[in-house]
């Protein structure tokens, strides 16, 4: 009896099973939020900005701002005045000034190209809702000035406080070999030979103070330091080539100046095994002590002969110097009174201890 009915009780399983199957895509049409081509909080709103504007979908810049002007005279807070008869949204000064809002709101929406192509097209694909209010948020919430114009900006922000740093250091340098005898004597005795010095004095004598006097001599000293010594490193007289926007200007260049170099180097050096000549030693040397060029160039000209007589380019050598240095560096502080005593003072007491000490 009970075999008749099994055909059934299979056909109730494979109904159930299709059930599950197909009740997530039927509850879809549900869950999806319904659409309109016109959306509160976008643009106009609920209403048509080419009907709040009395213009058609086609009408051009000129027609939209003549319509516009219309509406804004008509509809302005400040000289709205209620006609007989009137039916139209500002009927009272406060709905005279919301018609006035959402007229203007309707002509910043149509007279640029970008934000009506995209409302169009909210027009036209009502559907796709979350893509409307990507387009329409990301234009209203983009910075109103060019990024370019603002990146040029601070480059040349940048570029004017550099040079102006530079040349603070540069006067401050000069301004301290002016204080040492070695190049005070020297500048003093140049000014004396060219009359410089004699001249302001005589100048001075009679018209000038004692303070004046002073000033424009140490103007003079300083002028011919400035012209008789060569000041490098950090201190260097600043150049405009230096400064940050130049840098960039000239970035591509000095790229391919750095890749022709390179490919210079690889073949005169590793293929072709020419012999390094005395700028690609001291190359070599600055890359082993890890220097910056203006470090290097710093230094005195004898160190830098020390250290091709050495060969320091040389792996091998410039180990062994090393090691020297280091060697010797530990020899000073040896000997050195004040190191002593700091070990001393860490040896007896340390910064973590508390000592009473009866004067």
């Amino acid at each position: 009896m009970a075999a008749p009915f099994s055909p059934r009780r299979e056909v109730g399983a494979t109904d159930r099973r299709w059930l599950a199957l197909l009740s997530p895509l039927l509850l879809v049409p549900l869950l999806a939020r319904p659409t309109g081509a016109l959306v509160e909080g976008l643009y106009c709103g609920t209403r048509d900005c080419y009907e709040v504007l009395g213009v058609s979908r086609s009408a051009g810049k000129a027609e939209i701002a003549r319509a516009y002007r219309q509406l804004a005279r008509r509809y302005h807070p400040d000289r709205y005045r209620p006609e007989p008869g009137d039916q139209g949204p500002g009927r009272t000064p406060q709905s005279a000034e919301e018609a006035f809002l959402l007229v203007a709101t309707a002509y910043e929406t149509l007279k640029d190209e970008e934000t009506r192509k995209d409302y169009d097209y909210m027009l036209d694909h009502p559907e796709e809702y979350y893509s409307h209010y990507y387009h329409y948020y990301s234009r209203r919430l983009a910075p109103k000035v060019d990024v370019k114009v603002v990146i040029l900006v601070s480059v040349c922000a940048i570029s004017v406080f550099q040079f102006f740093s530079w040349w603070n250091s540069y006067n401050k340098a000069i301004s301290y070999l002016a204080t040492v005898p070695k190049y005070r004597i020297q500048a003093t005795e140049i000014a004396i030979q060219q009359g410089l010095l004699k001249k302001a004095k005589e100048k001075g004598r009679n018209k000038k103070f004692k303070e004046e006097i002073r000033d424009k001599e140490e103007n003079i000293i300083k002028n011919i330091i400035k012209s008789k010594i060569d000041i490098k490193g950090g201190y260097q007289k600043p150049q405009i080539r230096d400064l940050l926007l130049f840098q960039i200007l000239l970035a591509p260049f000095h790229l391919c100046s750095y890749i022709l170099w390179y490919c210079r180097w690889i073949y005169n050096f590793n293929i072709k095994g020419k012999e390094y000549g005395e700028e690609e030693r001291l190359y070599l040397i600055r890359k082993s002590m890890k220097m910056s060029k203006s470090q290097f160039d710093s230094l005195e000209d004898h160190q830098k002969e020390t250290f091709l007589k050495r060969e320091l380019w040389i792996k091998e050598n410039y180990e062994v110097y090393k090691q020297e240095q280091e060697e010797e560096l530990k020899k000073k502080l040896a000997n050195d009174p004040r190191w002593k005593r700091y070990r001393r003072w860490m040896k007896n007491e340390g910064p973590g201890r508390l000592t009473f000490v009866d004067d």
